[in-house]
């Protein structure tokens, strides 16, 4: 808060501030820069992708990486660079939509367990212990086959998993922050507690609550091709990065670039994404600059 009335003073803000300390950071550019390239790669995949990702052509099977196809082909001819592209939209959107859940779940739960305090509060944490207690692979897979498969499912099994999370995070913040003076003000004015909250409060603890999203996508998308690997998420015949691996364990000691392209589209959209996470979490928080 200091650092950010310091900006203010100075004529910067503290988004301003924020962003001139993120572009200094090389590596979390080049995260950005990457993640850039594989999300116009994901949504221009209908134009790029030289094949349908579904055609099956028995005559080429099993192929090698060549001119002809990129990545080479699976077990069924179907053409691996294609299925990799395409494999990037489900990925990325389930690593985005599961961790809006948990975000916007987690961060509700917390700023109200925070801000009012007491039983409501008490009854909030020990849910969230209870959760946090529970690996978090037993508590998707429970919840994908209580809920039956699917990938809406499997993004609503991570979510869950992950609310915990920000909800620390948030009640946190807001414990700091909820007797400040604008709060104060806020409440001697007649500010309703749903508006102070709302206003107020969310508004100045996003910055923690940012940068966990950002890491945490990258790990939802490594529990979504966990789930996909061992055949409780998504299920052939669709591109997604995980069941791509699941089918080409078999085939590992003979073709292994029927793993290892799909393997190395996790990793470095992973990397990516802890990357352009770290650079946020350096800008954001003024102890940590250089």
């Amino acid at each position: 808060m200091q650092n950010k009335q310091i900006n203010e003073v100075k004529g910067e803000s503290y988004l301003a501030s924020a962003w001139r300390e993120f572009r200094k950071n090389r590596s979390a550019v080049l995260g950005i820069v990457v993640l850039a390239l594989i999300v116009i790669l994901a949504v221009g995949a209908d134009m790029i992708a030289p094949y349908d990702p579904f055609e099956q052509n028995y005559s080429q099977a099993l192929q090698w990486p060549s001119m002809e196809h990129f990545f080479g082909t699976d077990e069924f001819g179907r053409d691996i660079f294609t299925r990799v592209l395409y494999g990037a939209r489900i990925s990325l959107l389930v690593g985005v939509v599961s961790v809006t859940i948990a975000c916007v779940f987690g961060s509700l739960l917390g700023a109200s367990a925070g801000y009012f305090s007491g039983t409501y509060d008490a009854v909030v944490m020990r849910c969230m212990d209870v959760l946090l207690a529970i690996p978090s692979l037993l508590l998707n897979i429970s919840i994908i086959s209580a809920l039956g498969a699917g990938v809406f499912n499997m993004m609503l099994a991570v979510g869950i998993s992950n609310i915990p999370r920000y909800c620390r995070i948030m009640r946190a913040s807001v414990l700091q922050i909820k007797n400040m003076e604008y709060v104060e003000a806020a409440r001697t004015a007649g500010a309703s507690d749903g508006r102070i909250i709302a206003q107020h409060i969310i508004p100045n603890c996003l910055a923690p609550i940012i940068v966990q999203a950002t890491l945490s996508v990258g790990s939802a998308i490594i529990a979504c091709a966990g789930l996909s690997f061992i055949g409780v998420g998504i299920s052939a015949p669709t591109p997604e990065w995980g069941a791509m691996l699941s089918n080409g364990r078999d085939f590992l000691r003979g073709y292994s670039y029927i793993t290892l392209f799909p393997g190395l589209a996790i990793m470095i959209t992973v990397l990516a994404l802890n990357l352009m996470g770290d650079g946020l979490r350096d800008a954001f928080d003024p102890k940590l600059r250089r």
